[in-house]
């Protein structure tokens, strides 16, 4: 699990929707997604698997040492 942006979190909160940084770190994550929605929209869903690994195969990461993508 990554960790959670609060710095750009907390720069929309008080850039685009005008909420003191009080007020943004008293909000819990439900209150603070459901203003962005509000504002932003919904996010959008992901790519189905057979979309993803399209573009995976179209665009592949070259010079990714992973082990899977050898130079």
């Amino acid at each position: 699990m990554s960790a959670i942006p609060f710095r750009r979190l907390l720069g929309l909160a008080v850039a685009h929707l005008g909420i003191s940084p009080a007020r943004f770190w008293a909000m819990t994550p439900r209150e603070l997604s459901a203003a962005l929605e509000a504002r932003f929209g919904a996010p959008s869903a992901p790519p189905p698997r057979h979309v993803l690994a399209a573009l995976m195969r179209r665009f592949p990461d070259e010079g990714v040492e992973d082990g899977r993508n050898p130079r």
